[in-house]
């Protein structure tokens, strides 16, 4: 296939792009590099596939590494961009990977997220109606769940009360994906991510920045006073899931009833899916497992939850299992201590 993956230069975007790229299918990857986190470490990422530099706005660049891989830096506000590259590069599908992330920052500079996830995610959705594109995969979160306690989390959950402007974004996009689907017949998958690390990852999760703060010396920081879990997934294992997907348009669910619908498929093509290993940590399991890769004992300041948190979460993952096949097989400690690696490497650590 010829597909498009925006968010190329991010954690998830960059290894989707380079796994499809390795098995043979046309890439074209789009990022805007913002400064959201270290841009030096998206550059690296995309160094790493190839791309040398990320050149002017609007023009693509080709992998040294695969010849079958491009990468343009556009914004995906930029409407007439946008729209100009799909129209141009004629795509069989849109791996839309792009976002503004993190819960706490979305406290703090909302309207990054308006623009990013809203009127980015309209942009792209405009950009597959008007181009024939008819296969969509997208990225949701485990955040939409909010403030649902009930374990493991379960794409039959009604998801209507969100905790954080970040998760209401991506409930949002769940929607507007259903109505285009609904409308104009694109088959489109959202893919709720749980708590995705590994090598190369967002310096911003706990993982990253325990393990840069136990290799310093600096004290971390422990949220809930410790008392959370979290369904962490290896990145292999997702973009696993999000390869299989991406093979596999939606399809309209035929035994979908309007009168007592399930949230999770539709009468259109259109599907949500959560996606995680399905096998919740404590967040002091996290810690043990940094601890014992870096061989250092870390010091621990205890805090209360942060606002727009969730003290759990757990993927249930067995409509992913089944209609696809997805396995996780990768556990926190290897995971843990391949990043560790990784880690030590690329900050000379």
């Amino acid at each position: 296939m010829k597909i498009l993956v925006t968010g190329a230069a991010g954690f998830i975007g960059f290894y989707a792009a380079s796994a499809l790229a390795r098995r043979g299918d046309e890439v074209v990857g789009l990022d805007c590099i913002n400064d959201y986190y270290d841009p030096e470490l998206k550059y690296a990422r995309l160094a790493e596939a190839g791309i040398g530099g990320a050149g002017e706005s609007g023009k693509p660049v080709r992998s040294e590494k695969f010849p079958n891989y491009r990468f343009v830096r556009l914004d995906l506000e930029d409407r007439e961009g946008l729209g100009k590259l799909c129209a141009g590069e004629k795509f069989d599908a849109v791996c839309h990977l792009a976002a503004q992330a993190g819960v706490r920052y979305s406290l703090r500079n909302p309207h990054a997220y308006a623009g990013a996830n809203l009127s980015g995610f309209l942009n792209v959705l405009e950009a597959v109606r008007q181009n024939g594109i008819m296969n969509l995969c997208y990225a949701s979160s485990s955040s939409v769940y909010g403030l649902n306690t009930r374990q493991p989390f379960s794409t039959k959950d009604v998801v209507d009360h969100p905790v954080s402007l970040y998760a209401a974004t991506k409930k949002a996009n769940e929607l507007m994906a259903h109505a285009y689907s609904h409308l104009y017949a694109v088959p489109a998958t959202g893919l709720r991510f749980f708590t995705v690390y590994g090598p190369w990852g967002r310096p911003d999760m706990a993982y990253f920045l325990f393990t840069g703060a136990v290799l310093e010396g600096r004290p971390i920081t422990i949220n809930n006073f410790g008392d959370m879990r979290r369904d962490f997934t290896y990145i292999d294992d997702i973009v696993e899931g999000i390869l299989r997907v991406l093979d596999k348009p939606a399809a309209a669910d035929p035994a979908w009833k309007a009168e007592s619908p399930d949230p999770s498929s539709s009468s259109a093509p259109w599907k949500v899916y959560n996606i995680g290993r399905g096998s919740p940590v404590g967040l002091m399991d996290l810690v043990r497992a940094v601890e014992t890769e870096t061989g250092k004992t870390a010091e621990k300041i205890l805090k209360p939850m942060p606002a727009g948190d969730v003290p759990a979460t757990w993927a249930d993952t067995r409509d992913l299992e089944r209609d696809f096949g997805y396995k996780p097989r990768v556990d926190l400690q290897t995971g843990i201590g391949n990043f560790v690696r990784w880690y030590r490497e690329f900050y000379g650590k």
